[in-house]
Parts: structure tokens; sequence; C-alpha cells
């Protein structure tokens, strides 16, 4: 059960977030407590007329992965950005749910894919991957293969393997609210 004043500061930005209401994508995450038990991690979107405030809460993934999520990624032309060993990458992994290790040629990459709904579903998909890929600075290859299957690689272009950042970026698009995007199969393997 969402909280009164939850929802009236939900019902207070309404004026403010209209405008974003064409996208419907999330505008907005809050950790509120619930029942004093710890935060809760509630999606508000923007819609027509109204703020839609999640009615349930939810977790991600396990707290490893709150740890990385919570990190920023390091500009890539930094000195202190290496490549990180095939065993070092596989210790990060654990951290990091639903995703594997691929080798394309030489080079060491993160995967992951997912089945979406439709088209525009993996377009608006693509759309919040996109946005966090701005913000940390730190661009995956995404793609949307035959309507409905978002693929993505991370990996750092400017040393050719994985680093730090790479898992960072992941734990973020694992953090993602995808509810209403995914189909029912949700995660598939390559």
């Amino acid at each position: 059960m969402i909280r009164p004043a939850a929802m009236t500061r939900a019902r207070l930005l309404l004026a403010r977030f209209c405008a974003m209401a064409a996208s419907g994508c999330p505008i907005v995450s809050k950790n509120l407590p619930l029942l004093g038990h710890g935060p809760s991690h509630y999606p508000m979107y923007a819609r027509k007329d109204k703020i839609k405030m999640a009615s349930r809460r939810w977790c991600h993934g396990s707290p490893d992965n709150q740890e990385l999520a919570k990190k920023s990624c390091v500009p890539c032309n930094s000195k202190d950005i290496y490549t990180m060993s095939e065993d070092s990458a596989k210790k990060l992994l654990e951290q990091v749910g639903g995703w594997e290790l691929a080798t394309e040629g030489d080079v060491l990459k993160l995967h992951r894919a997912w089945k979406v709904k439709n088209f525009v579903k993996g377009l608006e998909f693509l759309q919040l991957v996109a946005a966090i890929a701005e913000e940390e600075g730190h661009h995956p290859d995404l793609h949307l293969v035959s309507w409905n299957n978002v693929k993505i690689d991370v990996w750092t272009h400017s040393v050719r393997g994985l680093t730090d950042n790479d898992f960072i970026l992941a734990a973020k698009i694992n953090n993602l609210n995808l509810e209403g995007l995914l189909s029912k199969k949700g995660t598939v393997q390559k």
C-alpha cells in the first residue's frame, strides 16, 4: 500500500511532469520507507493527465548488484583504466545477474538478451538504456533484432575489453524498471 504522503507528493508533481507524458517512461524513482522496513523502490510515470506511482515496490538483484549500481563510470580516457582478466570478469559476473561473458574475436564483452512485447516496446527499452549510458558517459552496443529481441553488448571500446565501467553499467541496466516492456518470456540467452 502506498502511503498517503507519497501520493500527495505525486499529485503535487503533476503539473511539472505533464509535458513528459508522451514518453511513458519513468520520470523518477523514489526510495520511500515502507512500514518502517527500510527504503522501497517506487517508480513514478507521467501519463496524459496524471502521474502514476507504482502500487508496489520491487527489488533488483543482489546487494552486490546494488553496490555496483551506486558507483559511477570513470572516463574511458583515464590513465587508470585497464582491461581486466577473464578470471576477474568471472568474479564480477556473479554481481550482475542475467549477463554472460562473450568473446568476439579477441575482445571479451558482457552480453545479455531480452524478449520484448513488440517493436515499440523494444525502442522504449533502448531509450531507457541510452539515457543511463549518456548519464554515465559509457555507451554499450545496442541491438533490436527480429522486432522483439533486445541484445546488449557492454565493453570498453578504448581498451578493447572489459573494465569496471562495464559491470557498473550492467548493474544500472539491471535496475531499470522494465514493467510493461518485456514479453512473458522475458530474458533469453544469446
